[in-house]
């Protein structure tokens, strides 16, 4: 899931890179039929200094995260910092439309959630056949991961410390 939205977005903003490509080729996100999947209801304690991965996602019509998003029913600019937060984390939406902190790199930025990245389900339709969020995900817009400074070489995957604003 992770690498295919990488290449996704590194795609659309039209950089080429041998080695998302090859990656690409060994790697496929759609579920495999047959393949049990871990599913996850709850994710690790929010603390002031919560440890999770940062994903790649766009949040536009037509991105890689599917429908609107689940707290304003509304897509979003990758210009925006925006994020979906694993299932756990989420908390039937608890956290909809509030400010997180993220801080990774020696920089900190805010973004607001607007949606879940489902750790319960997937493999079907509704999450583009993709497998379920793992536990500790902070998905995020570009704008997130510009914000943070870090090279577009390095998008994908990333440790971060995050906390409610």
């Amino acid at each position: 899931m992770l690498m295919l939205r990488l290449v996704g977005q590194v795609a659309r903003l039209g950089v080429r890179n041998h080695l998302l490509e090859d990656a690409t080729k060994r790697m496929t996100d759609c579920c495999v039929q047959g393949k049990l999947y871990t599913t996850y209801k709850c994710s690790p304690a929010v603390s002031s200094h919560t440890k999770a991965v940062l994903t790649l996602n766009s949040f536009e019509k037509g991105g890689d995260g599917g429908p609107p998003s689940e707290c304003d029913k509304k897509h979003h600019s990758d210009d925006t910092s925006v994020v979906a937060l694993s299932t756990g984390w989420y908390n039937k939406g608890s956290r909809c439309l509030n400010n997180i902190t993220i801080s990774a790199r020696g920089r900190s930025m805010v973004a607001m959630v607007v949606d879940e990245c489902d750790s319960t389900m997937g493999c079907d339709e509704e999450h583009d056949y993709q497998p379920p969020c793992p536990n500790n995900i902070v998905d995020a817009s570009k704008a997130v991961w510009e914000a943070l400074g870090v090279p577009l070489a390095d998008w994908g995957e990333l440790d971060i410390i995050w906390s409610d604003a």
